[in-house]
């Protein structure tokens, strides 16, 4: 029965309001930002062949020889061993709308095969060179510039070191401004993004010179939230 009385007891105590919560001491919450800049070590460059013929089978066969010529030429540039893949093909339907609109059926006139590639190279002064030799081989249309890092760690970690110096320089700002010290952090909460660059493109029209590609620097950043105690005067 004693037992009882004390098990019944200590379920009482826990249920108090509070009873089981840690107490708090005051705290700051500080942000902080950081921000590296780095030129970008690799490049991707997306292109591809759109052939169309009055039967799936021509539009094919047409896309096979005019994708085999644009890819001799970007290994002329990119050398025999380039990292080129396809990372679409598509075969569809051409249809001839009927006139006026809604007068019948849309009619089936022939077929469009897309050929969608993409080119990665660590020699960024090509990618001028190698818009021009594919557009000049039969490329149809050229997009997907996308500037990167092949191993983006090192500069993470230099922005994540800037932003907590940051949050740390800010907590004890706002602690001596309030008067008071401040104590040890006990929570870091961090995320971070990449920023890629705006390439500028020019005469990628077919039979111009090769286009100037301008590559800016990426800007690897990180953001961190810090929370650090008040110490006890």
């Amino acid at each position: 029965m004693k037992q009882s009385l004390s098990l019944l007891a200590l379920t009482a105590l826990l249920a108090l309001p509070g009873a089981s919560q840690v107490v708090r001491r005051p705290y700051i919450r500080a942000f902080g930002d950081g921000v590296v800049s780095i030129r970008p070590d690799v490049v991707q460059l997306s292109f591809g062949v759109t052939t169309q013929a009055a039967t799936a089978a021509a539009a094919s066969d047409e896309n096979e020889t005019k994708t085999n010529a644009v890819l001799a030429a970007a290994r002329q540039i990119l050398g025999p061993n380039a990292e080129i893949r396809t990372v679409n093909y598509s075969v569809s339907p051409v249809f001839r709308q009927p006139v006026p609109p809604g007068s019948g059926p849309a009619t089936i006139t022939g077929y469009s095969v897309n050929n969608s590639l993409q080119a990665t190279t660590g020699d960024l002064g090509s990618i001028g060179r190698l818009i021009d030799a594919v557009t000049r081989a039969g490329a149809t249309n050229i997009g997907g510039l996308r500037f990167s890092l092949r191993d983006s760690a090192a500069a993470r970690a230099q922005a994540l070191r800037l932003a907590v110096q940051r949050a740390r320089a800010q907590a004890e700002a706002m602690a001596l401004g309030l008067g008071v010290r401040l104590g040890p952090v006990f929570s870091v909460e961090d995320s971070s993004a990449g920023a890629s660059p705006n390439p500028l493109v020019r005469d990628v029209a077919a039979g111009a010179a090769a286009p100037t590609i301008e590559v800016g620097n990426l800007e690897v950043r990180a953001a961190v939230a810090l929370e650090a105690e008040i110490a006890a005067q």
